[in-house]
């Protein structure tokens, strides 16, 4: 009946159950903490909550959506970037909604990309990445982002050399997950200046871009000639605590939004009606809200950072995202797997093994990621469980 064939597509024979499923199952099945997968243990803001009540009780996007998202939504994004950081994008033809930033990236690689077409990603990479150019026939070609002094840097020299006649395209990521690295305005000055000059198309996603700590989020559309060749993809998930919703955006110019949602519309078409038009008013809401989302989260970085380094791990701490990378070699560990893996049963917490967000898997072998977007008890107890580690 298969005709020998196995059944999964073999561009997706490498993919199994996602890390974050299996941590995740790990940690309900043992009781322990999750600190594996970056979703926070509490509701954003009220007032955007009841914004989506009042949109479903009033009747509004109960029923299919415009393709492009709801006007309110669209208007409400280009309102974010030319506030945030000055660009100016049309509602009607620059803007498109998507099931969260996932979809955006899937759609946008599915639209762009031609099967042999080379993609340069930095390297670790959230694991989606890989799946959605193996999914549109590309290559991935990988640059590693290596740990030095503390953070994790680009070298733009390892990155100029990936470029190859085939590549087309960088999927670029900052506030950078896992690593939590921000690129820095130098560091985007010359990834725009390569992509220039070699005629690449840049894919960014910038879902952290509210989460940033040290440094400054600077949208790589923002540098000359970047804009006609880049899609920018954010999503209202990080920002606003309801990574539930899945509403997600690319801004671009006519014709890649256009290239984009041609592959968009035949993956889910729609979603959300009634929760795009609470991210609009959640995108309205005043500075001092993401002032006191970014001093709360920082002060939970330190938290965590902190107990981390008292367990005994090396601590990278992150200038973004929520997201903490640690080295676990320092407590006598060489395989983050297998750590991540028997940590919940040593002191009760969940954590993920770096090395899936890797070709190079011996490369983040050693590496573990912790999420401290939760409650500043939950941090507190995981701390106290993880101290343990250092008495052993």
């Amino acid at each position: 009946m298969t005709q020998g064939r196995p059944l999964l597509n073999r561009r997706l024979a490498e993919f199994g159950t996602t890390i974050f499923a299996e941590m995740s199952a790990l940690a309900v099945r043992t009781g322990s903490i999750n600190l594996g997968q970056g979703f926070p243990d509490t509701d954003g803001p009220e007032e955007v909550r009841e914004a989506a009540v009042r949109a479903l009780r009033a009747g509004h996007g109960n029923q299919y959506p415009p393709g492009s998202g709801v006007p309110e939504l669209r208007s409400a994004i280009t309102e974010h970037q030319h506030r945030r950081y000055g660009l100016a994008y049309d509602p009607d033809t620059e803007v498109l909604v998507t099931a969260g930033a996932t979809e955006a990236v899937a759609a946008a690689l599915l639209a762009l990309l031609e099967p042999g077409d080379e993609v340069v990603a930095l390297e670790p990479y959230y694991d989606s990445y890989a799946a959605c150019i193996a999914m549109a026939g590309g290559t991935r070609v990988p640059v590693t982002l290596h740990p030095h002094d503390g953070a994790y840097r680009l070298d733009l020299d390892e990155l100029r050399a990936a470029v190859t006649p085939r590549t087309r395209l960088i999927l670029l990521n900052t506030p950078h997950n896992p690593t939590g690295t921000v690129l820095s305005r130098d560091e985007l000055a010359a990834v725009a200046e390569l992509a220039c000059e070699r005629d690449l198309l840049v894919v960014t996603d910038e879902v952290y871009e509210h989460l940033v700590f040290e440094g400054e989020h600077i949208p790589l559309a923002s540098f000359p000639g970047m804009r006609e060749r880049t899609v920018t993809v954010s999503s209202a998930g990080k920002t606003f605590s309801f990574t539930g919703w899945k509403i997600g955006w690319i801004t671009a110019s006519p014709e890649l939004v256009t290239a984009v949602r041609s592959a968009k519309q035949f993956l889910t078409y729609v979603s959300g009606g009634p929760l795009q038009y609470a991210v609009a008013e959640a995108l309205r809401l005043p500075d001092s809200y993401f002032d006191e989302l970014r001093a709360d989260l920082r002060a939970k970085r330190d938290l965590l950072s902190g107990g981390l380094t008292e367990a005994g791990f090396e601590v990278y701490r992150p200038a973004g995202t929520y997201f903490v990378t640690t080295d676990i070699r320092p407590l006598g560990e060489r395989d983050g797997l297998a750590f991540c893996r028997a940590l919940p049963e040593r002191c009760g917490v969940v954590a993920v093994p770096n090395a899936v967000f890797y070709d190079h898997r011996d490369q983040g072998a050693p590496f573990v990621r912790f999420a401290f977007c939760k409650r500043t008890e939950v941090l507190t107890e995981a701390v106290g469980r993880l101290r343990s580690l250092a008495v052993r």
